[in-house]
C-alpha cells in the first residue's frame, strides 16, 4: 500500500459574497473553506483552479500542505463542486487532519498482473468495486489499494477481506466482491445448451413418462 502524496497549494483568503465568488471564478480561482476538529473557526480561502484540477486528475488520495496567510495545514480534499453546464470546479472543501482524529475517506482500488484465467482459459475480469470507504487515522491514510489478480482462475474472486487494513477500519462488508474472472462467454451458453440437453434426457429416460399397453 503506497502512502499519499503530498501537495502544495497556496491560498488566498477571500471575502464571503456571492459577487467576490463570481469574480474569483472568472480569475480562474476556486472558492474553498478550510475546516476540522482542530479548526476554531472555518477559513475562507481561494485556490488556483489549474492547481485543483491536477489534484483531480488521478484517482488517487493525497494530502496537501496547504499554506493561507503563512500558515501550513495538513489537509485532505474532502469535496468538490463541479458547475453542471461548463464542469470546472467551483467549491472545494478542505479538512485539516489531526493526529489524534480519525479520518473518513474513499480509497481507489488499483489492479495489477495479468489474471490466470484470463491469459490461460480466456476468462473475463470484472471490477464491480473501484473504490473502498475506510476510516483511519492521518498515519494510516494510503493512496491507494492494489489488488495482484495474477493468480485468479476462472470462478475466483478477490474480496474486500483479502486486502491488507493493519490500522484500517473499512466502511464496506468485508464480503464484498473487488474483482471476479468470469468465464468466456462462449462457455457460457455452451455451459447453458449442456444443461438443457442435460434435462431433456433425463426427461426422456424418466420410467414414470414411459406408456404401457395392456396385453
Amino acid at each position: 500500500m503506497a502512502k499519499p502524496e503530498y501537495v502544495k497549494l497556496e491560498g488566498k483568503p477571500r471575502e464571503i459574497n456571492k459577487k467576490v465568488n463570481r469574480e474569483l471564478r472568472a480569475a480562474k480561482r476556486v472558492p474553498a473553506v478550510l475546516y476540522g476538529p482542530e479548526v476554531q473557526e472555518n477559513k475562507h480561502f481561494s485556490i488556483d483552479e489549474l492547481a485543483l484540477e491536477k489534484i483531480l486528475s488521478r484517482a488517487q488520495t493525497k494530502v496537501q500542505e496547504l499554506t493561507i496567510d503563512g500558515k501550513v495545514y495538513k489537509t485532505l480534499l474532502k469535496r468538490t463542486e463541479f458547475d453542471p453546464v461548463t464542469d470546472r470546479p467551483i467549491h472545494a472543501d478542505f479538512y485539516v487532519l489531526s493526529d489524534i482524529h480519525k479520518v473518513t475517506l474513499r480509497v481507489p482500488i488499483g489492479i495489477k498482473g495479468n489474471a490466470r484465467g484470463v491469459v490461460e482459459g480466456g476468462g473475463r475480469l470484472f471490477q464491480p468495486m473501484k473504490f473502498l470507504r475506510i476510516r483511519v487515522l492521518p498515519e494510516n491514510i494510503v493512496a491507494e489499494f492494489q489488488v495482484d489478480v495474477t493468480p485468479l482462475k476462472i470462478g475466483q474472486s478477490f474480496h474486500v477481506s483479502d486486502l491488507e487494513l493493519d490500522g484500517i477500519i473499512p466502511l464496506d462488508s468485508l464480503n464484498r466482491t473487488i474483482v471476479t474472472i468470469r468465464p468466456p462467454k462462449g462457455q457460457l451458453l455452451k455451459d447453458v445448451l449442456d444443461d438443457e440437453g442435460s434435462d431433456d434426457a433425463e426427461r426422456t429416460e424418466d420410467p414414470s413418462e414411459e406408456s404401457t399397453s395392456e396385453e
